[in-house]
């Protein structure tokens, strides 16, 4: 069933937009007023994900037509038929056979690790993938992933260079499906995050393809992110498609370098735009945001936190209360799959400085949220170094918690802000899609987070963190 579907009568008010997102979870859709708020919000859970071994599929012609239900349940709402919006989960991708438009694999979930077997035959990925696209390589990014999958079936290769079956992102699929096979595409935010695009150059690397073996002309063609203009079989006309943090980042500051996006869901993302005369921080990732209907394309700065929200599940995190921290003189890193950018160690993840076989599950739980807010303040600190931030929004599931907001507001000495908008994602796709140029207030509602006294002893720990943190990153450099 879907939630949210129109129970009032169809809109005849003008909407400026409608949107839908391509979650891992759920689907979902609404409509952009001209006053700047969603409205009609239509879901559907995505198809349940399998995984076994560290593969993660789901039915990829199901959930195709899942996106399909969801977008027909809002443009029901509304008599007009608004440009639309697409954002989508980043580097998850499936084959189909070309002349059917069938599936060949399950979609195959960006959590999918099975790119881990993927082997550097020349040596060069290490310097070359950071240079040409901005990123790490990791198992999670499309170009590993469809590498192995083409090492593993030899057939598959040759299938896909005569043009017999094509190969994509989630958003390749369904705008190649919607338009009856008339565009094979994908926007320049998504086609960054395949570790196949020259972000410099905005268009497919050879060199790139050449190291994981992946044929360059079965690339789809790299499209701008917003004036798409692309008529769809619903009669309605895409106007933008953009990765999910792409459409995030977007509705909560637009382009304003002076300000950054704090995430905190699953795992955790720190990202600012970059203006053009700022070069990248060392070790932080180089993320492209996306490219407008003028070719001006925006880029960003990201740090990450690894895999946080797994950290915290066996503990009663729900619990605790800023009053809690500091309270023990432990460090702890909260990253189990490894320390993210800027540091990308993968030997360091969930590791206390201290045994906490005499703790209790509470006061462990308060250890790593300490560590979450150190590893994001000393991000922010990190880019207002760089250049001053005026304001830092918060957003993602476990942004909720009072501890985190009031922990990061307290270790940082610039405005933080928690975004009351929790479909960020749906409401930037439906702004791009709506070419808003203004921001409009009211959208994601910021509360300026309150942090009453300083706390001292908090400060004081982040400071000591910070040098044990360093200590412990130069030892792991020399053995």
């Amino acid at each position: 069933m879907c939630a949210g579907i129109c129970a009032l009568p169809r809109m005849a008010a003008p909407m400026i937009a409608i949107a839908l997102d391509l979650g891992t979870t759920s689907i979902k859709a609404a409509l952009l007023t001209r006053q700047g708020a969603l409205c009609h919000i239509t879901s559907q859970p995505a198809p349940a994900i399998s995984h076994k071994d560290g593969q993660y599929e789901s039915d990829a012609l199901r959930y195709a037509e899942t996106a399909e239900a969801v977008l027909a349940a809002c443009l029901a709402c509304t008599d007009q038929k608004p440009p639309l919006g697409l954002c989508s989960q980043r580097s998850s991708f499936l084959i189909w056979d070309k002349p059917s438009g069938n599936p060949v694999t399950p979609l195959i979930s960006w959590q999918d690790n099975r790119g881990r077997r993927y082997q550097d035959q020349t040596g060069n990925a290490e310097a070359l993938i950071p240079a040409l696209t901005g990123l790490r390589l990791t198992p999670y990014y499309y170009a590993p992933k469809l590498s192995v999958l083409l090492h593993d079936n030899p057939q598959w290769r040759e299938k896909l260079v005569r043009g017999a079956w094509l190969a994509g992102t989630l958003d390749t699929f369904l705008i190649w499906r919607w338009t009856h096979g008339q565009y094979f595409c994908t926007d320049a935010s998504m086609a960054a995050r395949t570790l196949l695009m020259d972000i410099h150059q905005q268009q497919w690397s050879s060199v790139l393809c050449d190291l994981f073996n992946i044929p360059a002309a079965i690339l789809p063609q790299i499209s701008l992110t917003t004036g798409l203009n692309v008529p769809l079989s619903n009669d309605v006309v895409l106007q933008a498609s953009a990765g999910d943090q792409s459409a995030a980042l977007y509705a909560s500051v637009l382009n304003d370098p002076s300000k950054a996006l704090v995430n905190l869901g699953t795992g955790g993302f720190v990202i600012r735009y970059l203006d053009e005369k700022a070069k990248p921080l060392d070790g932080f990732l180089q993320t492209l945001i996306y490219q407008d209907q003028n070719h001006t394309t925006y880029m960003a700065s990201e740090g990450t936190l690894n895999s946080i929200s797994s950290a915290l599940a066996p503990y009663p995190f729900r619990e605790c209360d800023i009053g809690d921290f500091a309270a023990s003189n432990i460090f702890c890193l909260a990253e189990p799959s490894g320390v993210g950018a800027p540091y990308f160690c993968s030997n360091l993840g969930l590791f206390f400085s201290e045994s906490t076989e005499n703790l209790t599950p509470k006061q462990i739980a308060i250890l790593l949220l300490e560590a979450i807010v150190f590893r994001v303040a000393r991000i922010l600190e990190a880019y207002h170094q760089q250049s001053p931030l005026s304001q830092v929004y918060l957003s993602g599931g476990l942004s909720e918690l009072a501890c985190l907001q009031q922990g990061i507001a307290q270790c940082v000495s610039f405005p933080i802000l928690h975004l009351q908008q929790k479909e960020t994602s749906l409401l930037g796709a439906a702004m791009l899609a709506a070419a808003v140029k203004s921001r409009i207030l009211p959208l994601t509602h910021p509360i300026e987070i309150q942090t009453g006294r300083r706390n001292i002893a908090l400060l004081e720990k982040y400071q000591q963190w910070q040098l044990w943190l360093d200590d412990l990153l130069a030892r792991q450099i020399q053995d």
